[in-house]
């Protein structure tokens, strides 16, 4: 077996052992399994993430890329192209502004939390962290209200990976065709019925008369979705585990609620639910020995940088007040995460509100299930019980 198999469930269950290895001893490793070289330790993953000229995201940062959306999302394109797309993107994201997110964002958490109270036991994802994430959207996109969890399944199949195949199959490329069929018909409404929200914001934006294109508007959309969908969600139920497994974490911050923003950043830093993204070599390049050939694709593994010991002292320990300056939850560079402002806030806001009324939980099962992903690591379910 080798020593880091990017589709074996042992890596989506927990990476940091092998993260661990790979830092220690194979710090620019070849996958024999993903046909990829990946990158462990936080100086050469800061380094390359900065270096978009040398690894370059042009031809997808998925590591089992969907067909459609390389060369043409913020995250798969290198400038000036990159630039352009975040700069229009921006100026539609700018117009919602980020206090328009707090009343709603209560309100649906407000909402969860009483249906919440009326039960013993509690699916965090489906109960909590997903009604918030994909309420928000369908708002803030203004997007018809359908069955939250019908949305969050279809993100999940387009981000999912299977193990025996080592890679996307048709169902998952499926899910994300349907996704990107019912946006397109949400973009081309808003051509014709403008109406106050991101959509339509994306599709009048306009910087020195340069535009969104209509494809540029869909992908642009379903890469917001997929976002906040399976990142932020993700994010906001890592939290709430991380909290479980470390009660004296919660109850400080259960006490102290000052502590969230630190203790958000801590949970960047120790769990990001985006392990790994994908750059292509443009250029042979020597590292740790190895040598990285023009073309080759490369993992640059997030999670592991996060962990690592010559970056942050103690990196497996959970501490709320550590503040990691320069973790990687967001990613770095060019393609730092363009939504990681209103990320904080939602997950600011929720989470407070979450332990201010569910302020003690335990998880009912010895073991939880992860999602399949090659970029993500995420929890299926987090089924809790009040205490």
């Amino acid at each position: 077996m080798e020593p880091f198999d990017l589709y074996s469930p042992l890596i989506d269950a927990d990476p940091f052992p092998y993260y661990a290895e790979l830092r220690a001893k194979y710090p620019c490793y070849w996958s024999e399994s993903a046909q990829l070289w990946i990158l462990s330790r936080y100086h050469d993953i800061a380094e390359a993430a900065r270096d978009w000229e040398t690894f370059s995201s042009a031809q997808g940062n998925m590591i089992d890329e969907l067909p459609g959306r390389a060369g043409a999302t913020l995250g798969t394109t290198d400038p000036p192209r990159h630039d352009r797309l975040r700069a229009l993107s921006q100026a539609a994201f700018l117009k919602r502004n980020l206090d328009r997110m707090v009343e709603p964002t209560l309100e649906i958490a407000d909402g969860s939390l009483d249906r919440i109270l009326q039960q013993d036991t509690f699916e965090f994802i489906n109960d909590f962290s997903s009604q918030i994430t994909v309420g928000l959207l369908f708002r803030t996109m203004g997007l018809p209200d359908r069955d939250h969890a019908d949305i969050r399944r279809k993100v999940i199949l387009a981000v999912s990976t299977d193990k025996a195949a080592k890679g996307r199959t048709p169902e998952h490329i499926a899910a994300f065709k349907d996704l990107s069929d019912f946006l397109t018909a949400e973009v081309a409404s808003r051509r014709a019925n403008p109406t106050d929200d991101l959509i339509t914001h994306l599709a009048e934006a306009e910087i020195d008369g340069d535009r969104l294109s209509e494809r540029e508007i869909v992908l642009t959309t379903a890469t917001f979705v997929m976002a906040g969908v399976e990142s932020l969600s993700s994010f906001m139920s890592v939290f709430a585990l991380n909290l479980h497994d470390y009660p004296d974490a919660r109850r400080r911050l259960v006490a102290d609620p000052a502590l969230i923003a630190p203790a958000i950043e801590e949970s960047l830093r120790f769990n990001t639910s985006a392990q790994r993204f994908k750059r292509t070599a443009t250029r042979d390049v020597a590292v740790h020995g190895q040598t990285i050939r023009a073309g080759d694709k490369v993992a640059l593994a997030f999670g592991s940088a996060n962990r690592d010991e010559r970056k942050f002292p103690d990196p497996d320990t959970f501490d709320i007040e550590r503040r990691p300056l320069g973790h990687l939850g967001f990613g770095s560079g060019k393609h730092f995460c363009l939504g990681a402002q209103m990320a904080r806030l939602v997950t600011e806001i929720a989470m407070r509100r979450f332990l201010q009324r569910v302020p003690d939980y335990h998880l009912t099962v010895d073991r939880v299930a992860w999602n399949s992903s090659s970029n993500f690591r995420s929890p299926v379910a987090l089924l809790f019980a009040r205490n």
